[in-house]
């Protein structure tokens, strides 16, 4: 384990987003999910419930929705323990959290992106005890690409999608610590253009009472969202094992 002298890590549990159908994965996504694509020789998931359980995660739930049933098989032949947890529409990544809420009961969880992988120690760094809601941050050299997150001091102040000028290089990795108050953001609101209900909408009416703070990433984030990521995820998987 990887608890450090000093820190309290009280979130216990996870939940990994893996509803989606990996249209930037095709043709690979045809016929499987795309968070068991395999990488290093194994599917990408295993990668990230070996970090996640190494990060002192007890309990996991799976959004599925995409060829869930391969997801679920995926689970009982692993014997990893994990809840799956049905999202019976696709509608975007906020409705997916809402999905986990009898999951979660009134505890406090961390939220990732299922084709995302952090390493061990800042999963873990996300269970930090505290009266905050946090999003995980990165620098990276072409921001336009990703949301930017603009922060006062640690404290968000908004996310800008995909931003046409700069307005930061501080990049969203997709790794949340949530207090149990973002199912009531959550409900609050609306569907974005496309008819999804969007996470990062609900972070930001948190943001406006100075709930949110950005969390710095130390280690590492790689996207395993299209083809040509396998490549580079699977030189550095074979290079930095679990």
């Amino acid at each position: 384990m990887l608890y450090s002298v000093g820190q309290v890590f009280a979130v216990m549990k996870a939940v990994v987003m893996a509803a989606g159908k990996g249209t930037r994965m095709l043709p690979l996504s045809e016929h499987t999910n795309k968070v068991l694509i395999p990488v290093a020789g194994r599917p990408f998931l295993q990668h990230l419930l070996t970090r996640l359980r190494t990060a002192g995660y007890d309990e996991v739930g799976i959004i599925v929705n995409y060829k869930k049933e391969l997801v679920q098989r995926f689970i009982d032949e692993g014997g990893w323990k994990a809840t799956i947890i049905d999202q019976p529409e696709p509608m975007g990544t906020g409705d997916a959290v809402r999905c986990a809420r009898q999951f979660i009961g009134n505890e406090d969880f961390v939220v990732l992106g299922g084709d995302n992988l952090w390493s061990a120690a800042d999963l873990q760094r996300m269970r930090v005890d505290d009266a905050f809601n946090y999003v995980m941050g990165m620098k990276h050299e072409h921001p336009e690409h990703y949301g930017v997150l603009q922060a006062d001091g640690n404290y968000l102040l908004r996310i800008v999608e995909k931003p046409q000028e700069f307005v930061g290089d501080l990049i969203n990795t997709g790794l949340y610590k949530f207090r149990p108050e973002i199912f009531d953001a959550l409900d609050r609101i609306k569907p974005a253009l496309k008819g999804e209900y969007l996470l990062t909408d609900a972070i930001s009416i948190l943001a406006k009472f100075h709930k949110v703070k950005v969390m710095p990433m130390q280690d590492y984030w790689l996207d395993f969202g299209k083809p040509e990521d396998i490549p580079v995820v699977d030189s550095f998987l074979k290079s930095h094992p679990a």
